[in-house]
């Protein structure tokens, strides 16, 4: 599967986010540091949205699976 970066140069250096993935966002000096911070952004939505679904589960009784997405 891919993902969409997009950058966008302000006064401040540069905005980042993921188009597939809300919540994916960031902002760093240079577009190298916005790529780094995006990375880590990317890796707290994950964990987060990971956390809200135990919440919703509770104790209930789940099966989990393990998906792989193919590149595209």
């Amino acid at each position: 599967m891919k993902f969409t970066q997009v950058f966008k140069k302000v006064p401040e250096g540069y905005v980042g986010f993921v188009e597939e993935l809300p919540g994916a966002n960031t902002q760093g000096a240079t577009l190298e540091e916005t790529r780094a911070n995006l990375l880590e952004a990317i890796e707290l939505v994950m964990e987060a949205n990971r956390v809200l679904a135990e919440e919703e589960i509770g104790n209930d009784e789940v099966y989990r699976e393990t998906m792989l997405l193919a590149a595209a």
